[in-house]
């Protein structure tokens, strides 16, 4: 469809009945002068409104040009022409295909040709068949042979005509070579460009991108108008419902020349009707005093009133010049209701406070002070028995701000040791190409150390080559000795190791003993091997393993010992033990069963190791499915390094990215004061009086939805959408309220239910709102989440993100919620 007026209104819409929240909610205030009606009682435009509309379309269309330069930019047109690629899968499969951006500028096409079974139809006569995906969907595009895929199954000779596009989630990379250097660079740099250019894109232009697209789609024969049946399958692409009555109304509506299409204006009046959000027009009409707009002033009594922030004239003239589309309301520092909307999508604005996106903890404090984000067999993609191993999980852990990971590692061919998981057929990769993936992308997202977990079950021989690999590739980044003059007695800052990596191994001797030349030499020295493969289920199994791990040495190569530093593995013997024979840096690792029943049985005693000490806790040897545990009460009991498989999707992983999405994601958080304090009497099992008890009670109205993806892929498919808000911390915090669901609707679905939960101890408290597809008949389907601490909660009217399983953020999809926090005493 050539939709020559552009975008319209940055949607985030509903079709919604009356608002009936609870008179009595503390948030439902607003709504009391206001009604919401759906589209069969809209009134007809106003002449000023139909100015105000014209007037932000042109502003929208102006900015998607200068964003894509859609006629001009010769590496949109290069996408757009496309080209011949070769496909690389195997050092025998290479085959041609065609690529090329589709007109959406979103979608990357790819043809490829599928051979069918019956073998009576020729070759000739077997159709092509199209494969395409989002630009979305890249997390990067590299240069060179970089991919493991590229690196296997190419020839050194081919180096310069190679890139890889790598995608987000479990997604393969997609392997390719060009004819030429020139062309693989021309590649490389328009993909990198026009991805870059929908990164810019705000989530309103995205949601209006993405309904421009299923305007198109919709149109079957290209007509570039809109019939009644079109119009329904449009609002099925859309993710929403209506009978056939409804969709006749709203055609009967637009089609004002009777025509039985709808073309030009008519299809502008329709997309202006179904983007129209009467939520925001009632809360924009509580504020709104000067001839139906909101002055300066207004706004600032919104933001002070509603948002609980502070705010003065020129930050409210400050937003409408940044946020208003109509030039002659931003020449009267006027804010129309287009602007306002705008302004709210704003991710300063958004749930998650702005300031908490940067690093804004104090770093300098000890190392053990922070929760660090923890990987568990980073190596693995998939499951621990069956499942691939790849340096490219490495990567995508350290690019989710991981800075803990784990390498387990084993005797390998021409003595080059290998990483999988032991005895099991998971598939092999190189200790070497581990390395020198981790030392490309350890700072990529986060500028704090890298913690590399050794489990090591390598010969003396490959020991050595192991130093020799890391010593080589991280060079002066490695730690090898300690930080300043003399013996350490504490821990360093994550400032003082920026860009720098910490060893975590066995050691052969104490760090004492290099600051004691008289030291007798412990090259000779057994260690006893770590291992975290065996079964805990059963208590007499665990008994019967750790005898025969009794009997278990390893040799330790010097090389690799000395590099131990501030890491040294040792077997946990008890909390007393512990406290009277362990160095600070000697710290140990809990199966989670082990770190559960201490956790819950003796929280505060774990918490006074953990001022002390570091402690590391990974999932049981009966996940062979690499499912995940529960972050929480391992957090709540002062645990730092809570390993977690981060190739598995799921709530726990949400939990985890939630708690590191602050502080800039960083991957260090610093524990609350009462949790580094070697007197503290907090114990998260049994509340008692102290600073964590901080009572607060967490207002939540559920308002509406935006876009949420269909969970079925079928046209037919459209989603029951519900609303769970829940609250994660303390035993005494744990707590989930539910909406109820909409039928048939994903696009603009609308609840206005509110909520109040009790949080008692807001520093360790994490919110998470889950937006799920209800199923009578089985369990409801995973649609969005967003997981944030408690404390990076903005109050007002805000717009929440949702993440997809992945963790990934969904384009267009979001929720509209009110939140207030008071003190509860």
């Amino acid at each position: 469809m050539n939709f020559e007026w552009g975008w319209s209104t940055p949607s985030s819409d509903t079709l919604v009945g009356p608002i009936a929240p609870d008179k009595h909610s503390p948030v439902a205030s607003q709504y009391r002068r206001g009604t919401m009606y759906c589209l069969r009682g809209e009134p007809e435009l106003s002449k000023a409104e139909e100015a105000r509309r014209h007037a932000r379309r042109q502003k929208v269309i102006q900015m998607n040009e200068k964003l894509l330069e859609m006629e001009g930019d010769p590496d949109l047109q290069f996408l757009l022409q496309g080209g011949d690629l070769l496909k690389v899968l195997s050092p025998s499969w290479k085959k041609t295909r065609y690529f090329r951006l589709m007109e959406d500028c979103k979608t990357m096409w790819r043809e490829s040709k599928k051979t069918f079974k019956d073998s009576k139809t020729c070759e000739c006569c077997r159709p092509s068949y199209p494969a395409a995906f989002s630009l979305d969907e890249i997390s990067a595009v590299r240069m060179g042979r970089h991919s493991e895929g590229l690196r296997k199954n190419t020839e050194d000779q081919v180096e310069g005509r190679c890139f890889s596009i790598m995608f987000k989630g479990r997604r393969k990379n997609l392997d390719l070579i060009a004819s030429s250097e020139e062309e693989a660079k021309r590649w490389v740099s328009s993909l990198e460009k026009v991805v870059s250019s929908r990164k810019d894109l705000n989530r309103q232009q995205k949601t209006e991108h993405w309904i421009f697209s299923c305007l198109r789609k919709a149109d079957k024969n290209k007509d570039d108008k809109m019939s009644q049946s079109e119009l329904k399958n449009f609002l099925r692409l859309i993710n929403v419902e209506v009978d056939d009555d409804y969709a006749e109304m709203l055609f009967q509506k637009c089609d004002k020349s009777k025509s039985g299409y709808l073309a030009g204006e008519e299809i502008k009046h329709f997309y202006d009707l179904l983007t129209h959000r009467k939520e925001i027009e009632v809360i924009y009409g509580e504020f709104a005093k000067t001839t139906g707009f909101m002055s300066a002033q207004n706004l600032v009594d919104f933001i002070m009133e509603q948002q609980r922030e502070k705010a003065t004239l020129a930050d409210a003239h400050s937003i409408i010049q940044k946020h208003e589309p109509d030039e002659n309301a931003k020449e009267n520092k006027l804010l129309s209701k287009d602007g306002f909307l705008m302004y709210l999508h704003h991710p300063e604005a958004m749930v998650l406070n702005p300031d908490h996106r940067e690093v804004h903890q104090d770093m300098s404090r000890p190392l053990n002070q922070y929760f660090i984000s923890s990987s568990h067999n980073t190596y693995l993609m998939e499951d621990q028995l069956r499942g691939p191993s790849s340096t490219e999980a490495y990567i995508r852990a350290l690019l989710k701000g991981c800075r803990c990971v784990e390498l387990d590692v084993w005797d390998g061919s021409d003595d080059e040791p290998e990483i999988y998981h032991g005895y099991t057929l998971t598939s092999k990769i190189l200790f070497k190409d581990a390395i020198k993936s981790i030392k490309e992308y350890a700072f990529k997202t986060s500028d704090y150390p890298v913690i590399l977990s050794l489990e090591n079950h390598c010969s003396v021989e490959q020991q050595e080559v192991m130093a020799h690999h890391m010593s080589s590739i991280l060079g002066g980044a490695l730690i090898t000795s300690p930080l300043g003059d003399g013996m350490p007695t504490d821990f360093p800052s994550p400032e003082e190791l920026k860009g720098k990596f910490l060893i975590k191994g066995k050691r052969l001797n104490k760090l004492e003993a290099s600051f004691a030349p008289e030291a007798a030499a412990a090259d000779d020295t057994d260690v006893t091997e770590e291992d975290e493969s065996n079964n805990e289920d059963e208590e007499d199994e665990q008994k019967e393993e750790e005898k025969r791990k009794a009997k278990k040495k390893l040799k330790l190569a010097k090389e690799l010992s000395d590099m131990v530093v501030y890491c040294k593995s040792v077997h946990f013997h008890g909390f007393e033990d512990a406290k009277r024979n362990l160095s600070f840096y000697e710290m140990s690792s809990f199966k989670e069963k082990k770190a559960m029943t201490l956790a819950e049985e003796s929280a505060n005693s774990y918490i006074h190791h953990n001022v002390d000490k570091l402690s590391r806790i990974y999932p049981g040897g009966s996940r062979t499915d690499s499912s995940n545990y529960n972050p929480v009460p391992l957090w709540n009991a002062g645990c730092q390094i809570v390993a977690l498989n981060f190739q598995t999707a799921c709530t726990d992983m949400d939990v985890n990215q939630g708690r590191f999405l602050v502080n800039g994601k960083s991957g260090y958080i610093l524990k609350p004061a009462f949790m580094r304090d070697v007197a503290t009497e907090f114990d998260p099992i049994t509340l008692t009086r102290g600073d964590w008890l901080k009572h607060k009670t967490l207002h939540v109205m559920v308002i509406s939805a935006q876009q949420l993806p269909k969970v079925n892929k079928k046209k037919s498919s459209i989603v029951d959408p519900l609303v769970k808000v829940q609250v994660y911390g303390v035993p005494a915090d744990v707590a989930e309220k539910e909406t109820i669901a909409i039928e048939n609707n994903g696009f603009n679905p609308a609840w206005n239910e509110s909520f109040q939960l009790d949080v008692y101890v807001p520093e360790l408290a994490l919110v998470r709102f889950a937006v799920e597809d209800h199923d009578s008949t089985s369990d409801n389907e995973f649609v969005g989440q967003y997981t944030l601490p408690f404390n990076s909660l903005k109050m007002g009217y805000r717009h929440v993100p949702l993440l997809n399983k992945n963790g990934d953020v969904l384009p267009s999809a979001g929720l509209f919620v009110h939140i207030m926090v008071v003190d509860a005493e």
